[in-house]
């Protein structure tokens, strides 16, 4: 079940949905508007020839800033990592699903590939995995709306929130873009995962 406008404006009122700040007209029929933060991770193809999952890959990405002057360009085919405006949180009885805008899927722009979960007990700025697949380049601007959240309640309150030790929660609380984090899987501490 997907919360509709009536039930969002309750959740926001009783603590279980937060998003800091809170545009005017962001709430929509069954989501929330998000408006595009000013961080963006971009990868350094002039050094690398390949993105190796085992492997951190902090170094092969570099940061770029925004302004109200000073827009992002997104050319045909690039990737980038950017954040959301606002920050986004739900309880532990509650998931949040990032979707695209339709106006902006009109031009090719899509603003991410598979992350667009919000997990129970998290609180972060949303991560915006943004790719142009049209054939012209896009320029983004510092606040403006670029996606929409909707929030589903869980069947029951999760037993363990995003963020808790036992998780190994890599993102939990972001407020910048991070590079994947990928290659912890495969690191001997971690379980679900044995090379004897």
């Amino acid at each position: 079940m997907i919360l509709s406008d009536r039930d969002i404006k309750k959740y926001l009122k009783n603590g279980k949905i937060k998003v800091e700040p809170l545009f005017p007209e962001s709430i929509q029929p069954a989501s929330i508007d998000l408006h595009l933060g000013k961080h963006f991770l971009v990868f350094r193809n002039d050094e690398h020839t390949s993105i190796d999952v085992k492997k951190p890959i902090d170094s092969m990405m570099e940061e770029v800033v925004i302004s109200d002057k000073k827009p992002f360009v997104l050319h045909p085919g690039e990737f980038a990592l950017g954040i959301t405006y606002e920050t986004v949180g739900v309880s532990k009885d509650m998931v949040g699903r990032l979707e695209g805008k339709s106006s902006l899927g009109r031009i090719g722009l899509i603003i991410h590939a598979t992350a667009g979960y919000l997990d129970p007990g998290n609180k972060l700025k949303m991560t915006l995995e943004l790719h142009n697949i049209a054939n012209l380049p896009i320029v983004l601007y510092y606040k403006m709306p670029i996606a929409q959240m909707s929030f589903t309640p869980l069947s029951s309150e999760a037993d363990t929130a995003y963020g808790s030790k036992k998780l190994n929660s890599k993102y939990f609380g972001a407020t910048k873009p991070q590079a994947s984090q990928y290659y912890k899987n495969f690191l001997k501490n971690n379980s679900w995962i044995d090379f004897k």
